[in-house]
């Protein structure tokens, strides 16, 4: 175990790194990746609005907004949480979360499709994040939810380091490419 948490350490100092120094105003190719692989129609998305140098998600959120989709937005609970999902349209006022988080005040909403954020991932659906395991407790309890990583293709490493209780994800959506997963 020790040795998983010092390898998500190290992986997780490399993904900032290598984030960091992704060109920000690639977020527009993100979005028509995604919508050239849209969501169900009638779809609950539960997006997220970035924070420090995340791919920037709020170009595509508008887009399906505009057609038609629920959209929300995660608030960041105390530890040990599924996050908590409430509904955005834009214009709304947001107010300041945990680790510098930001959410809607609107109602709650059951998103049945996720765009997940991420540091790091790989072509087998793994997904390094930040270390709180709110997005693996988010799936544990929303088990249908089809989940989307968004990154920067420079996101890509070759093996996350894992846990069986990591979430795995369905798909990948880059600045290049959109991804399908393939299960084991």
């Amino acid at each position: 175990m020790a040795d998983l948490v010092q390898a998500k350490a190290i992986a997780r100092a490399t993904a900032r790194a290598n984030r960091a120094a992704c060109n920000p105003t690639l977020s527009a190719q993100l979005a028509e990746q995604v919508l050239n692989n849209p969501p169900p129609a009638g779809a609950s998305i539960g997006g997220y609005w970035p924070i420090g140098s995340e791919i920037d998600i709020r170009p595509l959120l508008l887009t399906l907004h505009e057609k038609g989709h629920v959209i929300c937005l995660p608030e960041t609970p105390p530890p040990g949480q599924p996050l908590r999902f409430h509904a955005w349209r834009p214009g709304d006022r947001l107010e300041p979360g945990r680790f510098a988080t930001w959410h809607p005040s609107g109602p709650l909403v059951t998103p049945n499709f996720l765009l997940i954020p991420l540091l790091a991932f790989d072509a087998q659906g793994g997904r390094l994040g930040y270390g709180g395991g709110y997005y693996d407790r988010t799936v544990d309890v929303l088990p249908q939810a089809f989940r989307l990583g968004c990154a920067f293709a420079a996101q890509e490493i070759e093996a996350v380091p894992s846990a069986e209780h990591d979430l795995k994800l369905q798909a990948l959506a880059t600045e290049r490419y959109f991804r399908r997963i393939t299960p084991d």
